[in-house]
């Protein structure tokens, strides 16, 4: 397997997002004018292949294929110390699964036995493991490995397959406004040209009435094909009546919920159609809109989806086995979320924290992918002033006291100085009635 050179670049990520402007730039150009085999690896060419092929596989195909690969990742979790243990005593055996029905003889995982046995999840060699940290649509942090070279690629080509149905051609200029941060003063720079994808990355953080011409005007300048935003940052922008001077291909709406209705607005607004799409930061499944219909459909090739018990109105929780990641797979996967009978995810309402400058920042845009919410069970944050923001910590055993600083900065690079943020260690976090972790908790109208 040729190695993704982007996965071996990842831990410079951060250097190259804090060099100048024309540095960026030059090391961007050249890095993209690098064949994409290369960049991306072998895993990138035959997820794209695959993708391709699976638009058109009968059920019989799909079957074979997902058979196949659940017990490659079987077998690959047998081999991990935390599941050779679980799967022997549900007494099942990797090498003998031969039907989809007896995955439903294998435990299930949660994201609490992911906090806590995270290291004997994981087998074959250290660098083949890409760390990475999601917050959830929750709050409740997990830290998990990537198998490197293989997760991020597929991932991407799974998304330029699901873009594709809408008009996007590899290499096509792309306006993005999903939480980058621009400037690390909320009177900064609202964008920044990531020359590897030729993409222009708008910040969601100063998304206000009074810095609106300044949004318009990058995007007339750049003149994007598409529109890569959180559903929330383009419904902002369609309520303060942006109208750009040129026209969109599409509309590419990922991360938080996206109603029918909001979906027709956003269409209706910018004069391109809209596609959304279901993904999390762990990669175990992939679901996206089909042309001419707003349902969405998970890819058969990406992971395996089963869906729990049904509750009160129909909704049913989305359980995901992931496929390709060897080094550490993800077997019957409690994701946290919910399936419609609609075929639509039930996410959270939009929900903003507000700066003393009346900023709204989108929940969504706070979802720290690094490592330093490690060693914690949950995050919530507590607002009833403007600019006066809570985060309360809970901490799993092995939590350090002096990681606090280090998320105290993290967040504050994220909101802005037009917040004052205080961090509390607390023992138990507030839940909804249904007894789930809630991510905020204001009184503050958005």
């Amino acid at each position: 397997m040729i190695m993704s050179l982007e996965d071996t670049l990842y831990p410079l990520l951060r250097l190259y997002e804090a060099a100048p402007q024309p540095v960026k730039t030059l090391a961007g150009r050249a890095y993209r004018a690098i064949p994409s085999s290369i960049r991306q690896g072998s895993a990138y060419e035959r997820s794209r292949r695959e993708a391709a092929e699976s638009e058109s596989w009968d059920g019989e195909t799909t079957t074979r294929y997902q058979i196949a690969a659940i017990r490659d990742s079987l077998i690959a979790a047998q081999r991990a110390p935390y599941y050779a243990k679980r799967f022997a005593e549900a007494g099942v055996k990797a090498e003998s699964f031969e039907s989809l029905e007896q995955l439903a003889a294998y435990p299930m995982l949660t994201k609490e036995d992911i906090i806590r046995h995270r290291n004997e999840m994981v087998s074959g060699e250290a660098s083949q493991r890409l760390a990475m940290t999601t917050g959830g649509s929750s709050g409740v942090p997990v830290s998990f490995f990537l198998h490197k070279g293989v997760s991020r690629a597929k991932e991407q080509a799974y998304l330029e397959a699901t873009w594709a149905r809408v008009g996007y051609q590899l290499g096509d200029r792309v306006a993005v406004i999903r939480g980058g941060v621009t400037s690390s003063r909320s009177d900064g720079r609202i964008s920044s040209f990531d020359a590897t994808r030729n993409w222009l990355a708008l910040s969601s953080y100063h998304l206000t009435p009074e810095r609106l011409l300044e949004y318009v005007a990058e995007l007339n300048r750049f003149r994007p094909q598409h529109l890569h935003a959180y559903p929330s940052a383009a419904l902002m922008l369609m309520q303060m009546g942006v109208k750009l001077d040129f026209k969109l291909t599409s509309v590419l709406c990922g991360s938080e919920k996206l109603s029918t209705e909001a979906e027709k607005q956003l269409e209706g607004h910018f004069g391109a159609p809209v596609m959304h799409w279901y993904g999390h930061s762990e990669r175990a499944v992939l679901a996206a809109q089909r042309p001419g219909s707003s349902a969405l459909h998970f890819w058969p090739a990406y992971g395996f989806v089963e869906f729990g018990e049904a509750d009160a109105a129909g909704n049913r929780e989305i359980i995901a086995t992931s496929f390709h990641n060897h080094v550490m797979p993800l077997i019957r996967y409690r994701t946290g979320d919910l399936w419609s009978s609609e075929s639509q995810v039930i996410g959270r309402d939009y929900e903003f924290i507000i700066s003393r400058t009346g900023r709204r920042i989108s929940l969504t845009a706070m979802n720290m992918h690094d490592d330093i919410f490690d060693g914690l069970l949950a995050v919530q944050f507590h607002q009833h002033e403007l600019g006066v923001l809570e985060c309360h910590l809970l901490p799993t055993p092995r939590w350090s006291r002096d990681r606090e600083e280090a998320i105290k900065i993290g967040l504050l690079r994220r909101l802005g100085d037009d917040f004052d943020l205080t961090l509390h260690v607390v023992d138990q976090i507030e839940k909804t009635s249904a007894g789930k972790h809630r991510w905020l908790v204001t009184t503050l109208k958005p």
